[in-house]
């Protein structure tokens, strides 16, 4: 069975954040979070997770306004990276930059692009790995970037510009009586999600989530992230679309930060989307640990508009 992209995108390699707090950020994604400052640039940080080859997962960006910078994904080869920028160029999609050498860590060959929602994306190939290792039982750290999740004010509509433009597939989708569509989620590999596009007010970040080593590894980091005084928004409990555990923080910056294991991965291309009501408690916790999905709660992820990097692309 194939689960090769049609564009040749692999996967999720890192979400770049703008943080006003800058100093905060760095001190909890390294001291709480359980991931590895491998570098920094002036007001940048690079954060990489142990059990991961990227050179990095999260970037972060001292400003004045915080906001989405990037999100990058990773292609097969350099002729995979011409042919979508072509492609795309070729459908009325702004470009950010044309196919080049990369100037960020581990190199490589990429473009960015904006989406329909005016984020900054980036697709690239021949990135240098990263001297990684396997993360050890009870070790409660991030393994490695799982997946990003973005408000959409027209959900239906972003899922459509990534499935028409960069061949992602729709796994499932949540869906309430009252709003229709709420949350799609969107597969470029076998993982049943690496991009998931959610109902929101105005165009954001929803969450970031990060894979740990299992049940236990997920469960200590969740107690060790609470007992730091973060605030939990949700969980901890296990998903039913995906099979995913969860459990949702904020971080100082007012991000949502989601520590998951047990992903679902898909034995098959002839997968058929379910569309799940979000009503049945089954839906949103089949273990039943976890506080009731709220409106309370869905707010906490709204998070601030982000104006989107039409104006200033990213460093």
């Amino acid at each position: 069975m194939s689960h090769l992209n049609a564009h040749g995108i692999t996967h999720l390699r890192h979400v770049d954040l703008a943080v006003p707090d800058y100093a905060t950020q760095r001190t909890f994604y390294r001291d709480t979070w359980g991931l590895t400052e491998v570098g920094t640039d002036g007001d940048l940080s690079y954060l990489a997770a142990e059990g991961s080859p990227e050179q990095y997962i999260v970037r972060l960006r001292k400003a004045a306004e915080k906001r989405l910078d990037l999100i990058a994904f990773g292609a097969t080869d350099p002729a995979a990276v011409d042919a979508l920028a072509a492609r795309l160029a070729s459908d009325g999609i702004q470009l950010a930059s044309r196919p080049a050498e990369l100037q960020t860590a581990g190199g490589g060959y990429g473009f960015r692009f904006f989406d329909i929602d005016g984020r900054t994306i980036e697709i690239s190939s021949g990135v240098e790995t990263r001297q990684h290792r396997a993360v050890e039982e009870g070790e409660a750290i991030p393994v490695r970037i799982s997946h990003a999740v973005m408000n959409s004010s027209d959900p239906n509509r972003t899922r459509e510009f990534y499935e028409r433009h960069l061949g992602f597939k729709l796994s499932d989708t949540l869906w309430s009586q009252h709003m229709g569509e709420m949350m799609h989620f969107m597969r470029c590999n076998d993982w049943h999600h690496s991009l998931a596009i959610a109902r929101g007010p105005h165009t954001s970040v929803h969450h970031v989530s990060f894979e740990m080593r299992g049940i236990d590894e997920y469960m200590r980091g969740t107690g060790r992230v609470m007992r730091a005084g973060i605030k939990k928004i949700w969980g901890p409990g296990r998903h039913l679309a995906g099979n995913n555990t969860f459990s949702y923080f904020l971080d100082p910056s007012g991000n949502t930060m989601e520590y998951t294991t047990e992903l679902e991965r898909l034995e098959t291309d002839q997968w058929h989307p379910t569309l799940y009501d979000i009503a049945d408690p089954q839906t949103q916790d089949q273990w039943g640990t976890s506080d009731p999905m709220s409106e309370i709660i869905a707010k906490d992820s709204f998070n601030e508009p982000d104006r989107g990097l039409f104006v200033a692309p990213p460093v």
